[in-house]
């Protein structure tokens, strides 16, 4: 896709997470829309994947790994939107006997999710797991990735999960940190202070770097010299810096909207705010 078309897929995406979360009021649309840009991009031009040949393994193809599960509105769009299932599907989010739960399962089969990720604090873990066997199986030519929420670091298992990555060195393995700085309850400097991240991933051993994450053509830029650090011995960790709530402009910067969904006159305010050449599910 051309710089313009994945700019308007974005903009298609956080339609579709508006009206989602509007349509069971209920869900996660604060982390979703800060997420929307990097998945966009992941997707639709930088992962090698084929929809069409989706397993479990993933073989001879990049995979990749949502750890904060509970932003499950923009990982399901961009599923969707890239070929793994039908975006007419969008519309049974949350809703009974859907494959579309809250946050991700495997039990439900959904093409595209491999790990189910309603715990937080797990998803570096399988993607460390991931990259081993990649290495394992001499699959030279692939990237796994993965996606976590700063106040998910708040969960000890991920720095049990930093320490392996860098003790096996799996430098086939990007781990991007969503650093928007809220989490449900507040601020992450008032709840947990997670800081200084670059300080601390390098420590433990891997290659830092930093990414403005609501900047298309800054993403791409971004996971490109992402992909340049692999293959040197050591992980690589984006911290990249978004806006929660990206979009829409009385719900971003705010952790208030990190798990409630807009009524009626809010959901038509926020579509307002997000013109698409696309087409609604």
């Amino acid at each position: 896709m051309e710089l313009q078309q994945l700019q308007q897929m974005a903009t298609q995406v956080r339609r579709d997470i508006v009206r989602m979360v509007h349509g069971v009021q209920s869900g996660h649309p604060g982390g979703s829309l800060g997420c929307t840009d990097f998945l966009v991009a992941l997707y639709f031009e930088v992962m090698k994947h084929n929809p069409e040949s989706f397993d479990m393994n993933g073989t001879h193809q990049d995979i990749f790994f949502l750890s904060n599960g509970h932003i499950s509105p923009v990982f399901y769009s961009v599923l969707a939107r890239s070929g793994y299932f039908s975006v007419a599907e969008l519309a049974t989010f949350r809703k009974l006997n859907t494959r579309l739960q809250g946050h991700p399962t495997t039990h439900e089969h959904l093409p595209g999710v491999r790990i189910a990720s309603g715990s937080l604090g797990q998803g570096l873990s399988v993607a460390c797991g991931a990259a081993l066997s990649k290495r394992m199986n001499k699959e030279v030519d692939t990237t796994v990735f993965a996606l976590l929420g700063d106040g998910e670091l708040e969960e000890g298992q991920n720095w049990e999960a930093a320490m392996f990555a860098a003790h096996h060195k799996l430098d086939n393995l990007i781990a991007t940190i969503d650093v928007n700085g809220q989490q449900i309850d507040g601020a992450t400097k008032e709840v947990m202070n997670v800081a200084p991240l670059r300080q601390k991933f390098e420590a433990f051993g891997w290659t830092v770097m930093d990414m403005k994450g609501n900047d298309m053509n800054a993403v791409l830029q971004g996971l490109a010299a992402a992909k340049t650090l692999c293959g040197q011995g050591k992980p690589v960790c984006i911290l990249m810096e978004t806006a929660m709530g990206k979009g829409v402009d009385f719900m971003e910067g705010t952790h208030e909207w990190h798990g409630i969904a807009p009524n009626d006159a809010q959901l038509e305010a926020a579509l307002a705010q997000l013109p698409s050449v696309l087409q609604d599910y």
